[in-house]
């Protein structure tokens, strides 16, 4: 009888609210919680790590040019042809595309569910106006887009986070536009309509925070396609100059001496594409803990 009883009940829905369950299932997915704590060993030694290394990022040894990694030096990882410590220069590398990737997210972000949620919740003549300013942007090739902002104010951080961020709010846009389009239908949304909510008060109370779930697994998907932007402008010189590096510029100083020096090639590359990897899967595992029927 008890076991009749237990098929015929559904299983109760948990009371702690969707982002505890949420939770719940990311800490049962091993491979996102093993990215998440390497992303998170990655960022405190990017950070940490310059200022108790006994090296400098920018001053050179001029007795150890072009070391290969060993012990006998005291540089484990190797030098550059300048004779920086090159463990030294990948951390400082490492915390400036962290850096960038962040802040260029967090403007793509603001922008895009900002621009999507009222898109998609106004409609009608405003959306369709709206969606095809995107579409003109999304024909616009990106790197022709960075060089002109280059050519016109010149090269700096703050103005590599507003190129790339630029251009990373188009999808998120329309990712949001679409579960506004949704959430209006809904009865939440329609009851503060007939009370004379305004339309910027119902977008931020209802539906930005009904559209979190897939904006934080998108985002945790273009933090490593921006900083993969960033590395690739780097590497065409158009992007972090000397004497600051990511690790793109990197990439592209290793690149140049990969055949005679291939370690200067070695670490930079694959802190970046460990980076990479760990978010690509956190990705996916939010996804999962955030959606479960996705997969079944």
């Amino acid at each position: 009888m008890s076991d009749v009883a237990a098929l015929a009940l559904p299983e109760a829905p948990s009371r702690r609210g969707l982002w505890f369950d949420a939770w719940r299932r990311l800490g049962q997915r091993r491979t996102g919680i093993v990215c998440l704590v390497v992303l998170a060993a990655l960022a405190a030694l990017a950070i940490v790590g310059p200022f108790i290394s006994p090296y400098d990022a920018d001053t050179p040894d001029w007795r150890a040019v072009a070391v290969p990694p060993g012990l006998t030096d005291g540089h484990w990882f190797g030098t550059d042809r300048l004779g920086r410590d090159l463990f030294v220069r990948t951390l400082d590398g490492l915390r400036i595309s962290l850096l960038i990737g962040l802040a260029a997210t967090a403007i793509s972000l603001l922008i895009g569910v900002t621009w999507g949620a009222l898109a998609g919740f106004v409609g009608g003549r405003t959306d369709a106006l709206m969606m095809r300013f995107v579409d003109i942007l999304y024909s616009l090739p990106f790197l022709f887009f960075v060089i002109v902002l280059t050519v016109l104010f010149g090269r700096s951080p703050i103005l590599l986070f507003v190129a790339i961020g630029a251009v990373g709010w188009l999808t998120m846009a329309r990712i949001v536009r679409g579960q506004a389009m949704v959430l209006r239908r809904r009865e939440f949304v329609e009851a503060a309509i007939a009370m004379g909510v305004s339309t910027p008060a119902i977008v931020w109370r209802h539906i930005v925070p009904n559209a979190l779930g897939p904006v934080i697994i998108y985002a945790t998907l273009t933090i490593p396609q921006l900083i993969l932007y960033e590395s690739f402008l780097s590497f065409l010189g158009l992007g972090v100059q000397e004497p600051l590096a990511s690790l793109g510029s990197l990439v592209a100083q290793g690149a140049a001496e990969m055949e005679s020096a291939p370690w200067m090639l070695l670490l930079p590359a694959g802190a970046l594409v460990l980076m990479l990897v760990c978010f690509n899967f956190l990705g996916d595992a939010l996804r999962d803990a955030l959606d479960p029927q996705s997969h079944g």
